[in-house]
């Protein structure tokens, strides 16, 4: 049976095809829309086994919350999620946060230090990174190493 992972858009819906079809062979993917989940917050109540999740922008502050709140995040993979900078509380999963070097708004190294996570910061690149193809691949095999490592 494949470990489930949830994919979270970003405020524009973004689908994340690229990381799907690299990680849809090793999990089993559930796509959520992140416009609708601020609007609506029961469909993530449906996920109430141990899942894994994959989040964009706004989505990882979405996931953060959730990982709190039920304890249920195995790993929680939040690309460009630069609200998380309000976040004062961690959750308890496995987190791996990347930003762009050129992005305004990510989380300053003192966040970082205080929440005891790494900074993973890609040059070059602004709050958009997750859309480039290269940055897709990277993040989705790294994904699978930390499936892999369990």
């Amino acid at each position: 049976m494949k470990n489930r992972l949830i994919i979270l858009s970003d405020l524009h819906g973004f689908k994340a095809e690229k990381y799907q079809q690299i990680l849809e062979n090793h999990f089993e993917i559930k796509f959520y829309d992140s416009r609708e989940l601020a609007k609506i917050d029961k469909k993530k109540s449906k996920e109430k086994n141990q899942i894994n999740i994959l989040a964009f922008s706004v989505g990882g502050v979405i996931a953060w919350k959730f990982a709190l709140k039920t304890k249920n995040v195995k790993y929680l993979t939040a690309i460009s999620s630069t609200r998380l900078r309000y976040e004062v509380k961690k959750p308890s999963a496995k987190i791996n946060l990347y930003f762009g070097e050129k992005d305004n708004y990510k989380p300053d190294l003192k966040w970082f230090e205080e929440l005891k996570l790494e900074n993973k910061t890609y040059k070059n690149f602004g709050h958009e990174l997750y859309e480039d193809k290269i940055i897709a691949e990277k993040i989705s095999q790294e994904i699978l190493q930390e499936e892999f490592l369990r």
